[in-house]
């Protein structure tokens, strides 16, 4: 799998509240960030664009249990727990995307509320390479909804991690993408030529 020139990385939500410690850990959650640097580096190597969404919730966003929802309080704006982890490497010119941020709205994907999509489409992407946190969740919609665009659409899957509220959801959600058209590769199946 080549990277291209018409290629775009997408790092989901690699924040610290879904790292160990944080209020909605994903389980060795921070075992992508070393990964995802490495692909940073390399789609800085080739000039291609870099996004990272983040969700950045209001205190009384739906999502909470508070609010009738199924998560803890995460990710609230302004707070240290929805700060990028901290030994993430984004560059300067990374693209920063902020979802969830309507407190009566879910947004799992990043192409939700962003402009994403048609943000790509303008800088003429066609390839996306996602990973981040979490796999069964927020990756695996922004994966949908890229495809869903129209984009040619690769999980990195050594660079995404389950969050799995429910037993087997991460290998339902690798089941949801591959059966949708997207593409799963590690590090020593991507060529950056």
């Amino acid at each position: 799998m080549k990277i291209g020139n018409r290629a775009a990385l997408i790092v989901v939500d690699v924040q610290n509240d879904f790292c160990p410690g944080g209020a909605l850990a994903v389980p060795e959650g921070d075992q992508v960030v070393p990964v995802l640097n490495e692909y940073i580096q390399t789609f800085l190597g080739k000039k291609a664009p870099i996004y990272a969404t983040r969700d950045w919730h209001p205190a009384d966003h739906v999502s909470f249990r508070e609010q009738g929802g199924i998560w803890p309080p995460h990710c609230v704006q302004g707070t240290k727990g929805a700060d990028f982890y901290p030994s993430l490497t984004l560059p300067e010119e990374a693209v920063i995307l902020s979802k969830g941020s309507d407190p009566k709205e879910e947004a799992y994907s990043g192409f939700q509320g962003t402009g994403l999509g048609a943000r790509l489409k303008r800088q003429g992407i066609r390839r996306l390479f996602i990973g981040g946190l979490a796999t069964d969740y927020c990756v695996k919609h922004t994966v949908l909804d890229a495809l869903g665009e129209g984009f040619e659409t690769v999980l990195l899957r050594d660079a995404a991690k389950g969050v799995e509220a429910k037993t087997g959801d991460t290998e339902r959600a690798l089941s949801e993408m591959a059966e949708a058209g997207a593409y799963s590769v590690i590090r020593g199946e991507l060529k950056s030529e």
